[in-house]
């Protein structure tokens, strides 16, 4: 016969949030008797939180402690940003370094903390069935939500700061006030079997955006966002060139990716760079854009994707499949004649670098407007770009739609594989049915190759 052996891990002892006091009842504050659990916990030790909506602000992880979040138990977002703290954009440590502390969209800025937050611990588990529901829509987190209020930016859903050997599984977090999932300058981070779901229109509702991080793995995840489900990140210029530290040795699998502006998405904010990620059996339904890379002029020479490879992956409905974009042009710096110029510009200290991407077996039904645009730098032309076993079908009701955000850039309808500035493409079995125009479209392109 077959035997399995299975060890578990020690466990110190198992506690109950409603011995410290918590309620439970959806109205009274419960932040204080959990955090109470939580830092009473001893080492391997576990803090149940049972059936039961808890009303809390703010709560932190403390290291070597798994926080069970059972079927039924539901973390209730306090609606008053007013009893948020602040986490600072660093903070200065005795031997005179900086500790990067919190970050709003690639620099370093002071945000509210996230109703669960984790700074500088490791080994934390937080798992069970159970609900963060953040409560943004009943608060004003998404009124106005360009402007610093408070002075702070918005929370985030999870946010882990310099800490190591997290694991989230088969949790649901919901209605978060800005991105889900943020881990930052962090390493060996495991997001599994979670759902992370808010309203379509909801603002700057990202899935999971990991910074600057290392050995992220994010399994299978139920996206169903307002913005890009997952964004990968490594900081803006200044954040990015100062640490160079690229987000790196990432894997996405078995993930559902539904309605947000981009299934997987690497940058804009990537001038730490990033490197060595895998996406694979992943299925992505209604987003703007499938498996799409962004970037533009003055994010660094440290800002280097490479050693990229996506396959086994389905699309449906999805508007423009595969996109690399050089020419990104969100925010004030993206509108200037430096970013839109088709002019070859100097090689300096500002020019990103896109290397190696690899697509195998994707197939994409009810394409609309292009099936991928791809497009580099006149001085930095994308290196090289695979695509094999891939194939591309059109939606009959399809609509034009801009592929790709950059400037002075008509929207396509029904458009096959546009490659520009690229140095070595390479195509094995890939088909187009029936696009309006020419299936492939080559401009600048040093080598071609197609089997």
């Amino acid at each position: 016969g077959f035997e399995l052996d299975v060890v578990t891990e020690y466990e110190s002892t198992y506690l109950n949030v409603l011995d410290f006091g918590a309620k439970g009842d959806g109205k009274t504050d419960d932040t204080m008797a959990i955090q109470t659990a939580i830092l009473a916990c001893p080492k391997h030790g576990t803090v149940k939180i049972p059936k039961g909506t808890y009303y809390v602000k703010p709560l932190f992880l403390k290291s070597f402690v798994t926080i069970e979040l059972v079927k039924g138990a539901t973390l209730l977002g306090n609606i008053d940003r007013n009893q948020y703290p602040i986490l600072p954009a660093q903070i200065q440590k005795a031997d005179g370094s900086m500790l990067e502390l919190s970050s709003w969209e690639g620099v370093s800025a002071p945000t509210f903390a996230s109703i669960i937050t984790g700074i500088e611990v490791e080994h934390v588990k937080m798992i069970g069935e159970g609900i963060i529901d953040e409560n943004a829509q009943n608060s004003d987190w998404w009124i106005n939500h360009k402007v610093q209020r408070g002075g702070a930016w918005r929370p985030k859903g999870i946010f882990l700061s310099n800490s190591s050997h997290i694991g989230f599984q088969g949790i649901t977090v919901t209605n978060t006030p800005s991105w889900n999932l943020h881990p930052y300058f962090s390493s060996y981070i495991d997001f599994i079997d979670m759902k992370l779901i808010s309203p379509k229109d909801s603002p700057n509702t990202d899935g999971c955006d990991p910074e600057a991080c290392d050995h992220v793995n994010v399994i299978g995840v139920d996206f169903s966002v307002g913005d890009d489900c997952i964004a990968i990140k490594s900081g803006k210029y200044d954040l990015g060139m100062k640490y160079r530290r690229p987000t790196s040795n990432m894997v996405v699998r078995n993930c559902m990716m539904a309605y947000g502006h981009g299934a997987v998405v690497l940058g804009s904010e990537m001038s730490g760079g990033i490197k060595d990620l895998t996406v694979t059996q992943c299925y992505f339904k209604e987003t703007d854009r499938g498996l799409r890379i962004k970037t533009r002029r003055g994010r660094g020479n440290s800002a280097i994707i490479d050693g990229i490879t996506f396959e086994n992956i389905y699309m449906d409905n999805v508007l423009t499949p595969l996109v690399m974009n050089m020419y990104y042009y969100c925010d004030d710096d993206g509108k200037t004649e430096y970013v839109w110029s088709k002019e070859k510009l100097p090689v300096d200290q500002r020019t990103p670098y896109l290397g190696s991407f690899k697509f195998k077996n994707i197939i994409c039904e009810n394409v609309h407007a292009a099936a991928g645009f791809f497009y580099g730098l006149p001085e930095q032309p994308i290196e090289k770009i695979e695509l094999e076993n891939v194939s591309f079908s059109y939606a009959e009701n399809a609509e034009p739609f801009l592929p790709a955000m950059m400037s002075y850039l008509d929207p396509m309808l029904k458009e096959g594989l546009h490659f520009r500035y690229v140095n070595n493409v390479s195509l094995k079995n890939v088909r187009l049915k029936n696009p309006l125009n020419k299936p492939i479209n080559l401009e600048n392109v040093k080598n071609f190759e197609e089997n």
